[in-house]
């Protein structure tokens, strides 16, 4: 099964737009990327070409350690940016940024980071058409 009237994007606009690592073209997940709703749910196959997602029970725990390592990035650059902006910022300026952009970027962070561990140990192999 496959769909000739839409242009497969590239490997990096698959992954911006959370695409099956396989035809490039269906979505992963059931919501729009940046919805607070559905948060961990992922779709359980392509709709458009039929590849299962997950090869295993339970396969998606992994990207806990790429969420993580966002989560990192992230406090990194608002301490970064903070210091920079500000010549002594106060803890609780910290602590108050941190907690806001890191609830701001959660469905970002996981669906991301789903994404990311998909593509790099899902072992589907893209098969343009």
């Amino acid at each position: 099964m496959h769909n000739t009237d839409k242009k497969i994007p590239s490997l990096t606009g698959a992954i911006l737009g959370c695409k099956c690592p396989h035809c490039r073209q269906g979505d992963l997940f059931p919501v729009p990327v940046y919805s607070f709703l559905k948060l961990t749910a992922v779709n359980r196959q392509c709709a458009i070409c039929g590849e299962e997602f997950a090869p295993e029970p339970d396969f998606f725990y992994g990207a806990m350690y790429i969420s993580y390592a966002l989560s990192v990035a992230l406090f990194i650059s608002i301490m970064v940016a903070l210091n920079v902006l500000f010549e002594d910022p106060a803890l609780m300026l910290y602590i108050g940024s941190v907690v806001f952009f890191n609830m701001l970027l959660l469905p970002l962070m996981l669906r991301y980071s789903k994404t990311l561990y998909l593509y790099a140990v899902g072992r589907i192999t893209f098969r343009g058409y």
